[in-house]
């Protein structure tokens, strides 16, 4: 098992250990402490007596933001710490440019495949429970109707005081007091959630596959179910990726994420995709109002929701400096302008939006070797996800063939979740175990195949060398 996912690594080139030298920098770095960025201001304030908590994954050790809020105003006051890499990381230094090749931080089953070396990733730059750190400080008001109002960004000194699971914070707001942190989380969260639909944008309930390392330490495939409480967090993050991208947008300088709208083509064809699943879908209601409501619950709505993420396609982004700005900057599943400051020490782009914002809120211009990574951000960020896509698919095809492997000749219960025009191309997800897969439409024959429709399918063979499973229609 460990040796395919090596192989998988060493075909995608994805790099398992740092250069010497990326290690030396990152070591000096960490003892050296944090340094203010060349062209940066020099104000750092004191905010170590605000309570923060980390909501993460169980494990987790690279943790790129600590939350905490309170009411006030006209609502609430969100605190929101993020890890600040730069004062760390040299521009152009060898961890930068080591930096540069990645990306991102990859993951596979068995191994982090991480953006900096870990000295940095999971020590020195990481917001870890009970250590001092510098980082970079949000205060964002939240109207009492979850609206977004005025958002600052600072240097800071911080000090995470509770790294939570978010098992363990799920858990803990059944008990939690009506100002206590993560009460405040759930209210702001649902209210986001409602300004959300409000404004149009998109949420599928697709349930991804996951490889996952179990605790006798084998690995499976499984279908992701989050915990509500995911879902607010990652509001806090989607409101401060909002509230960056208007600063930028403001100081005329900056990297968004963008997304076009799907266009009308699309739309007709998942119109009729609907109708065909027998899925209502009234006239005059929007694409991200309808999906919205689909739960994949049934096989009609599994196989609309894999038809609709076809309207998300073409994520990218966009950099623009002198008061340029694109001509469409908006994310149209988030139906704002919206940027990536929130992930630093897993995503790239990240540690220089973080600085031309930084730089406005403080009054002056941005640091230039942030200025000048804009032109090839987006291109740097394009390869690093293209990676990340192919890696993750590889890894879940050698898992499927794999666990599929011992159940060669068997019989599976599977929905149709595609289907081509000319039923060259049919998609089939089954039940159990956690597989998404084509099937040999020779095997179709005077079979009708439709979306949605509840099949029998063998597995006649596998090979986990090839990452490639085959079924046949029963």
């Amino acid at each position: 098992m460990i040796a395919g996912f090596a192989r998988i690594r060493d075909e995608l080139n994805v790099p398992v250990a740092f250069p010497d030298p990326v290690l030396e920098a990152a070591e000096d770095a960490v003892q050296a402490g944090p340094r203010i960025p060349a062209g940066a201001s020099a104000a750092v304030i004191d905010a170590t007596d605000l309570p923060l908590m980390a909501i993460d994954p169980p494990g987790s050790t690279d943790l790129d933001q600590a939350f905490f809020a309170r009411r006030g105003g006209n609502g609430y006051i969100v605190s929101y710490a993020i890890a600040d890499v730069a004062a760390l990381v040299a521009p152009g230094g060898p961890i930068d440019l080591e930096a540069r090749d990645r990306g991102l931080t990859l993951y596979s089953p068995d191994l982090r495949t991480s953006l900096h070396p870990e000295s940095i990733n999971e020590d020195g730059g990481s917001l870890l429970e009970g250590r001092d750190r510098r980082a970079l400080l949000w205060t964002i008001e939240v109207g009492s109707d979850g609206s977004l109002g005025d958002a600052r960004l600072e240097r800071a000194d911080v000090r995470t005081r509770h790294q939570l699971s978010y098992r363990d914070a799920q858990a803990q707001m059944a008990s939690a007091g009506p100002d206590d942190a993560l009460t405040l989380l759930r209210e702001i969260g649902e209210l986001r959630e409602a300004q959300e639909r409000d404004r149009g944008a998109v949420s599928l309930a697709i349930p991804s596959q996951e490889v996952v390392h179990q605790p006798d330490g084998s690995f499976a495939v499984l279908y992701d179910e989050s915990l509500p409480i995911e879902g607010w967090n990652a509001q806090i993050s989607l409101l401060t990726g909002i509230a960056a991208s208007r600063i930028m947008l403001d100081a005329g300088v900056g990297l968004l994420r963008t997304l076009p709208e799907p266009d009308g083509r699309t739309v007709g064809r998942l119109r009729r995709t609907a109708n065909a699943l027998g899925i209502e879908w009234r006239r005059g209601e929007s694409y991200a109002d309808r999906v919205r409501s689909l739960r994949p619950d049934t096989p009609e709505t599994a196989a609309m929701l894999s038809q609709a993420a076809r309207g998300l396609r073409g994520a990218g982004y966009v950099s623009f400096a002198d008061h340029d700005p694109p001509s469409d900057p908006r994310h149209s599943a988030i139906a704002s302008t919206y940027a990536h400051v929130t992930a630093p020490l897993r995503r790239l782009c990240d540690r220089f939006a973080n600085e031309i914002v930084l730089a406005h809120c403080a009054g002056h211009a941005p640091p230039a070797w942030a200025v000048e990574a804009l032109e090839e951000l987006p291109s740097l960020m394009g390869s690093a996800k293209t990676r990340d896509r192919n890696l993750e698919r590889a890894m879940v095809d050698f898992m499927e063939a794999t666990v599929l492997t011992p159940l060669v000749g068997e019989t599976f219960a599977a929905v149709v979740t595609d289907v081509d025009d000319e039923r060259e191309r049919v998609r089939i997800q089954l039940r159990e175990p956690a597989v998404v897969a084509k099937i040999d439409t020779s095997s179709i024959g005077d079979h009708s195949i439709e979306l949605g429709d509840q099949i029998a399918v063998r597995l006649v063979a596998t090979d986990p060398g090839e990452r490639r499973v085959h079924f046949t229609i029963v």
